[in-house]
């Protein structure tokens, strides 16, 4: 029974469209981007709220173009450490939408679910005029529905994760925040935010409000004068947050639940937001401040240094016990190693490949130095695929995989991953396109790696020996051999034939082969043979969920 009312929920709420079409209804809306927040307001009030509702929320406001979900997971981890009650809205989900609304660090239930989702919905249906649009889009109902659950459900805070840009994300009509904070910055959404990261920054600045103190992490310095003359403008308080170093101390590195060098600043930034809310709430053991020493506060910089601190056990294991999924996420399955992570933009792709190799690297080497790596990859909206593909070429990689993110080629069964934007065509085209880009970068590329260490293999390309079906490490060829390079109508198949039946949760391909290529069939005999099988999976975070579904049907549960 509860799981045909989600079912319709989910189904319903595909109908408002998903991200891509919300997209274009933003930049259609561009002309008067007040008019949007006007909107949401209405939809609020329509859905039994008002604005000063959301005040009750004890809210933890963040934005930034790479990092702002990392960076609220670990704030919401190191309060829910105090023993708080905490609420954490995100996007976009990997799994199931569910993921987006959560309490006390987990989705809610598909009960919940369905029982706010009809509840807001009927209201809005209830309260349609011809004057206004009957329903919100798909991101601002779910805003809607996140509000109502944090209330109701008497959460004691709630950190929401803007969607786009900020100024005019539909979460924006927050009036009092606790603290609001900003990530890193770069450039992303380019046809909603601008092509430059000043008005990028411009946008995000937007989330400030007066008296509400904000963080931001070290930004490049035009960027960071813009946030400072939004924040001065908006009689906000905004401190710079000092590197993680600065917490450590003499002691030994902080221990983070995330993966990765580009965490640290994530981390640093949410030590800032949790204490400046337990401060501002009236909390106690709040981790003592570290003399600034004089001068150094502002020492050239537009924006002042937050006071480092010395964190608390409840902090130290908030950021110990930080899980956020597809983000540097490693999955071990016997010869197939997986390396999950959503990075959609140049810098988080840079580094993502900086994490890639050292994870992969620190690997044990297999003996007979049997190694493939695979490269998964699809990407999105307006991305400019060639330049994320060219970090990706010094990582080496035996195969390039190209696929888009459906897990099966229908998707009917599987409504939390539809997409009714998106045709199967269109991505299609787009995957070939970027197999295309991909060979092209290998033959200008020529081999040569000016700025990375070459791989410990000896030769460039896996290659079976005909007689014996062994593995032979073909020697550098005058002519650099190209990566082969693969499309697949979905996931399942990719997968499946990345696996070779070698991952326990994965079949076998099909006998006859759903790649009829010869490069399918000659790399189907290197991955069941290769002693170890390394698998990045990156370009997209719906990709990585489409991934992280197959690999763990669990989280369809």
């Amino acid at each position: 029974m509860i799981k045909d009312v989600y079912k319709d929920a989910i189904r319903t709420l595909n109908t408002l469209q998903t991200n891509a079409s919300y997209l274009e209804q933003v930049k259609r809306e561009r002309g008067d981007p007040r008019a949007q927040l006007e909107a949401m307001r209405g939809f609020l009030e329509r859905s039994g709220l008002k604005v000063e509702d959301l005040d009750r929320l004890n809210i933890i406001h963040v934005t930034g173009t790479k990092g702002k979900g990392s960076a609220c997971a670990f704030t919401e981890c190191i309060l829910r450490s105090y023993g708080l009650k905490t609420g954490f809205y995100s996007s976009p989900h990997l799994v199931q939408v569910r993921e987006r609304i959560r309490i006390n660090g987990q989705p809610i239930s598909k009960e919940l679910f369905s029982k706010y989702f009809w509840l807001v919905y009927n209201r809005l249906e209830e309260t349609k005029d011809p004057e206004h649009a009957s329903m919100p889009a798909y991101f601002r109902f779910l805003t809607i529905m996140a509000f109502h659950v944090f209330l109701q459900e008497k959460v004691d805070l709630a950190v929401v994760e803007v969607g786009i840009g900020g100024a005019y994300d539909c979460t924006n009509i927050i009036r009092a925040p606790v603290v609001c904070g900003i990530s890193s910055l770069g450039i992303d959404h380019t046809s909603i935010l601008g092509d430059t990261m000043e008005k990028i920054a411009w946008q995000k600045g937007g989330i400030f409000k007066p008296g509400v103190p904000a963080f931001t992490v070290m930004q490049p310095e035009r960027p960071l004068e813009v946030l400072r003359d939004r924040a001065q403008e908006r009689e906000c308080p905004l401190y710079l947050c000092p590197e993680l170093d600065a917490f450590e101390g003499d002691h030994r590195a902080l221990e983070l639940g995330l993966a990765g060098a580009h965490q640290r600043s994530n981390a640093a930034l949410a030590l800032q937001l949790a204490r400046t809310w337990l401060q501002r709430r009236g909390c106690r053991g709040l981790g003592e401040l570290k003399e600034v020493p004089p001068g150094v506060e502002l020492a050239g910089r537009p924006v002042p240094l937050a006071p480092a601190f010395q964190p608390t056990d409840a902090m130290l294991q908030g950021l110990r016990d930080t899980e956020w999924l597809g983000r540097t996420q490693v999955l071990p399955r016997g010869p197939v190693t997986w390396y999950l992570d959503g990075a959609h933009t140049t810098s988080s792709v840079q580094a993502c490949v900086r994490w890639f190799r050292q994870a992969a690297l620190n690997q044990d080497k297999p003996h007979d130095g049997s190694e493939v790596r695979v490269l998964l990859f699809n990407a999105t909206g307006d991305r400019d695929t060639a330049a994320l593909l060219k970090l990706l070429v010094p990582c080496h990689f035996d195969y390039a995989v190209f696929c888009p993110n459906f897990t099966e080629v229908s998707v009917a069964n599987n409504a939390d991953q539809q997409n009714f934007n998106v045709t199967l065509e269109n991505a299609l085209t787009r995957c070939l396109e970027n197999q295309r880009t991909w060979t092209r970068l290998l033959e200008e590329k020529g081999g040569q790696d000016p700025w990375l260490p070459a791989p410990l293999r000896t030769g460039g390309l896996l290659q079976p020996t005909p007689p014996r079906g062994t593995l032979l490490l073909v020697p550098p060829a005058p002519r650099p051999l190209n990566s082969p390079s693969l499309v697949f109508p979905c996931l399942a198949q990719a997968l499946r034939w990345v696996a070779q039946g070698r991952d326990p949760r994965l079949a076998a391909p099909a006998a006859t082969g759903a790649h009829p290529h010869p490069v399918a069939s000659s790399g189907a005999v290197l991955l069941r043979e290769a002693a170890a099988v390394r698998v990045l999976v990156t370009g997209s975070l719906h990709l990585v969920g489409g991934v992280l579904r197959l690999l763990n049907p669990t989280l369809s549960q």
